[in-house]
């Protein structure tokens, strides 16, 4: 599973490099009989926006026709890439976009734009279906989530802090049987790992993924109302 995010990347300072990711979901045979009757993501686009302190926020899931040459060009930024290692041609990122988008919708790679301009990539996962759920005591309908900030500016202004709140709290309003978000960045990621406490996450764990040592970052459902 390739490294990264704040899934072994970045958050606030850098929030904006990618908040966590291990790497696109690869299914064992013992999970697909539990797809088949999963209720898996549905569509984050069916979400709706919400309001933020930094403007109308939604997510729109990504179309390579449109988004290849955007996520390019981010991807291929230094700060980015140092998490996402994924820089390269567009090949590159249409390799790692393409399991997703033609697989079983438990993962869904999304754009998140802030008052209609397309600002960051996620990628909202089912976290008890992914690779990384033989690292920690998952729970039915856990809901992972990965993050980058794509343009610079946009950086070391408390962005990721807002985003990812609003973000979990699209997730749990969405997905009532889902009763946590959880995420994995990189734990020498300070500022990302900062990102996530600041958001009302908490470090469940230090946890060994294949190419990381990463916080286990939970919110739960049931600490909500007391953020």
């Amino acid at each position: 599973m390739p490294s990264t995010d704040t899934s072994t990347h970045p958050a606030d300072t850098a929030t904006t490099h990618g908040i966590g990711r291990i790497g696109a979901p690869r299914r064992t045979a013992q999970l697909l009989p539990l797809l088949a009757e999963a209720d898996l993501l549905d569509s984050p686009a069916a979400w709706g926006s919400t309001t933020t302190p930094a403007g109308a926020f939604r997510l729109e899931p990504v179309r390579p026709a449109r988004d290849l040459e955007l996520l390019t060009r981010w991807m291929n930024d230094p700060e980015v890439n140092a998490y996402w290692q994924l820089a390269g041609p567009a090949a590159v990122i249409a390799a790692h976009l393409r399991p997703q988008l033609d697989g079983d919708s438990s993962s869904i790679p999304c754009l998140g734009l802030l008052d209609g301009t397309p600002m960051s990539y996620w990628e909202i996962y089912r976290a008890d279906l992914d690779p990384l759920a033989r690292h920690y005591p998952a729970r039915s309908h856990d809901t992972g989530i990965h993050l980058l900030i794509g343009d610079g500016t946009n950086r070391g202004r408390g962005l990721g802090t807002t985003l990812l709140r609003a973000v979990a709290d699209l997730v749990l309003d969405n997905r009532p049987r889902c009763t946590r978000v959880i995420a994995e960045p990189d734990i020498r990621n300070t500022p990302s790992v900062t990102a996530f406490l600041n958001s009302g996450f908490r470090c469940s764990a230090e946890i060994d993924l294949p190419e990381k040592r990463a916080a286990l970052m939970v919110r739960e459902r049931a600490l909500r109302n007391l953020l």
